[in-house]
């Protein structure tokens, strides 16, 4: 190998390695629970459920655990996801890091009419961002919509 030939694969491998780590976006599945605002279940087509839990966003808790307590606004949170995707299908899209510590699958999630749910919750204020590298895909938009969902809320108070 010739002297230019390693560091344009040095190159090569910078731009294109974080890109083939990055999972593509799946069919649609049925959503078969909701547990909360940032997790619930689907229906895979050999007919077995997945747990998904929404990658980038935090909502409230609905109920004591043995590490949690019910949180301010987790109920509405909770409410509102099972509102919008209870008997729907979605499509999941994964990142770098496909699973967590708790086994759960890490998913950004699309609804049939390509709504971005994940940013959804940020935008109408039922989540908090909270990203953990290294699914942090699309953290500069959760970011964004979470800074003009508070700036949208402050109007509404007065300042």
């Amino acid at each position: 190998m010739n002297k230019t030939a390693i560091p344009l694969l040095i190159l090569l491998l910078f731009f294109y390695l974080p890109e083939a780590k990055a999972q593509k976006p799946t069919g649609f599945f049925p959503v078969s629970k909701v547990v909360d605002g940032d997790t619930f279940w689907v229906l895979k087509p050999e007919g077995k459920e997945e747990k998904i839990r929404l990658i980038g966003v935090d909502t409230p808790e609905v109920r004591n655990t043995g590490r949690t307590r019910v949180e301010y606004f987790g109920k509405e949170s909770s409410d509102f996801a099972k509102k919008v995707l209870t008997g729907r299908k979605v499509r999941l899209e994964y990142d770098v890091q496909r699973k967590d510590r708790y086994q759960r699958t890490l998913a950004y999630v699309y609804l049939e009419n390509g709504t971005f749910f994940n940013a959804l919750l940020v935008k109408e204020g039922y989540a908090t961002v909270a990203t953990f590298p290294p699914n942090v895909k699309y953290e500069s938009l959760f970011v964004r919509l979470q800074k003009e969902a508070r700036e949208k809320r402050k109007g509404l108070w007065g300042k």
